[in-house]
């Protein structure tokens, strides 16, 4: 279930600033909706582990896009010229 918010955070990483309040108070939500468990120490820790895998999809979805930027800006370049 942690690659659903590696990806997660990979899709929508674009808007991080959205995505990982989002991440740390659905995923806890999700999981006792469930059933997996219930209680507040549950859902603290659930919040725990949600955050930093979140934000590692949120990484690398950045990093992907700083690559892609000047391959991105070329293109356009080279089509606006012609």
């Amino acid at each position: 279930m942690i690659p659903s918010l590696i990806l997660a955070g990979l899709l929508l990483g674009r808007w991080w600033r959205v995505v990982i309040p989002v991440a740390i108070l659905a995923w806890p939500a999700l999981l006792i909706g469930t059933g997996v468990d219930s209680g507040i120490g549950f859902a603290t820790a659930a919040a725990a582990i949600a955050a930093p895998n979140v934000i590692a999809g949120v990484l690398l979805h950045q990093a992907l896009r700083s690559l892609m930027r000047p391959t991105v800006a070329r293109r356009r370049n080279a089509a606006a010229r012609h």
